[in-house]
């Protein structure tokens, strides 16, 4: 045993160690472990990892992370971040192919959102791989209405990890249409309507209308749904976004 091991041992008892460690966040912990054989073995410990594993992934761990040659809790953590980092990365692909004109469809939108729910993500996952800064918002839109309608999380927790992740005034337009009514048996115009909203807003009462139709999407006299992300400062955009405001 090294010098330095049988220092922390005589200054450290170890059951202080040990809730030193399992306090840690995993980049935390394994940073922890680098330091010496004495915190490297205690790091790796299986409480620890079972503990982190289990607050990651509280649903039942799928049968293949649990198969018989597992060495242990943390390779089981390691196994399952992988998978769901791959998973993440194939709706990431795909968010970002049906949205090179800078905008997406709402049933494409749904479908990642579908996708994200079969992988049965857990909140820190959608922190992980799709809160990112470096991603289109449209990636994080897909995150935040997963967290709010799938996971259920409280509005404030999200709101926090958004502020965390610098992403919270991001922000997107959507526009929808809807069919003219009918009026002394003639159809009017089509209606249009459309509205510049940030991630804060939909996590607030101001964000309320547009949350709504994103999770109905193009069904009964909403025809048509888009998402983009389209600079509000342009004139273009500033024409779409008056015609049809109530």
């Amino acid at each position: 045993m090294k010098q330095s091991d049988r220092n922390i041992q005589r200054t450290l008892p170890f059951d202080i160690s040990l809730k030193i460690a399992s306090s840690l966040q995993v980049l935390d912990l394994c940073s922890l472990g680098s330091c010496s054989q004495f915190w490297r073995d205690l790091c790796g410990s299986d409480s620890i990892w079972e503990s982190l594993t289990k607050q990651r992934w509280p649903l039942p761990l799928h049968s293949s992370s649990l198969e018989p040659n597992t060495k242990g809790w943390k390779e089981i953590y390691i196994r399952m971040h992988r998978e769901k980092a791959g998973r993440a990365a194939e709706v990431v692909g795909f968010v970002e192919q049906c949205s090179l004109s800078e905008s997406i469809d709402v049933a494409e939108y749904q479908q990642a959102i579908e996708d994200l729910s079969s992988m049965q993500l857990s909140f820190e996952d959608v922190q992980m791989f799709l809160f990112k800064p470096k991603f289109n918002v449209l990636l994080n839109l897909v995150g935040l209405h997963y967290c709010i309608f799938c996971l259920e999380m409280p509005a404030g927790q999200v709101m926090d990890t958004l502020v965390g992740c610098n992403i919270l005034e991001r922000k997107v337009c959507v526009r929808w249409w809807k069919l003219g009514r009918w009026f002394y048996g003639f159809r009017m115009r089509d209606e249009s309507h459309s509205r510049w909203v940030s991630l804060e807003d939909l996590l607030t009462g101001k964000g309320e209308e547009v949350l709504g139709v994103l999770r109905r999407g193009a069904v009964y006299e909403v025809f048509r749904v888009e998402i983009s992300m389209s600079n509000p400062t342009s004139t273009s955009w500033y024409c779409q976004s008056t015609q049809g405001q109530d």
